[in-house]
Order: structure tokens, then sequence, then C-alpha cells
């Protein structure tokens, strides 16, 4: 009985692990060094930014961004829409998840992208904010 539990602890452990991803849901929110309106604001995230949550008190969510810099926001300024934002200087975004399908658009490093799809190998089905729609490479963008 009890290699079973630790089998099970095994294979239920990474999806455990599994990193929890969020975007800011309002145009302009402000990012604080603690849980509190009152703390100091250290930069204001943009809608649609994707954040990793990294632990939930009360009605604050402490998140970590592309830069890996860790900040406090307002859980009701989060969103379930998930994003990932462009880290390649230039993604190309393509009809197919494969090297040579034709080019749907290119995405500038910092653009974020609203996630259609994941799951498809090394591709993410994505769509701009325009409603152009096709496939990353999942390493040329971060919020995964």
């Amino acid at each position: 009985m009890r290699r079973l539990f630790f089998l099970f602890l095994l294979v239920a452990a990474p999806a455990v692990m599994a990193a929890e991803f969020r975007s800011i849901g309002e145009a302009a929110v402000p990012m604080y060094d603690a849980p509190s309106v009152k703390a100091n604001a250290l930069f204001v995230a943009s809608r649609l930014y994707p954040v990793e949550v990294i632990v939930q008190v009360d009605n604050w969510t402490k998140v970590r961004d592309v830069a890996g810099d860790l900040a406090w926001v307002e859980k009701k300024d989060l969103s379930n829409t998930r994003t990932v934002l462009v880290t390649a200087a230039l993604a190309d975004v393509r009809e197919k998840p494969e090297d040579d399908a034709p080019l749907v658009f290119q995405a500038q490093q910092g653009v974020a992208l609203e996630i259609v799809e994941l799951g498809v190998g090394p591709w993410v089905k994505v769509r701009h904010r325009d409603g152009q729609t096709g496939f990353v490479r999942a390493n040329q963008v971060w919020g995964l």
C-alpha cells in the first residue's frame, strides 16, 4: 500500500507543481511591493500582460512577470484569459504548426497574444488583438 502511495505522489507531483498563469484584466493595473494599496507601486501593467501566480492571500495575489520580478496585484484585476508575451525579437505566427507553413503575421518582442490552444507539440495557437490567429513556437513566448 505504501508503494502505491509513493507511486501516486510521483505521478501526481508534476501536475500539482504546474505553474498557474493569468493575465492582467484592466487597462492599467498598479503592481505593488506588498499586498496593500498603501504599498509602493513598482510599475503599471497593461491589459493582457501575462503573469505567473505565486501565492494568493485574501484579496491579493503575488505574481512573477516575464523578467522574473515579483509583485502584488489585487485579485480583482486579474483575468482568467491566458496570454503569452513574445520574447523573441520577432516571432513568426504561421497558418499551421509547421516551420514551412505560410506566415500569417509577425509579432514584435513585448506583444501579448491570447492563447487559443495549448499542446500542439512545440507550438501554441494564438490570437492577436486584431483577430488574426495562427501558431507560434513555444520557445518564442513566455507564459506557458
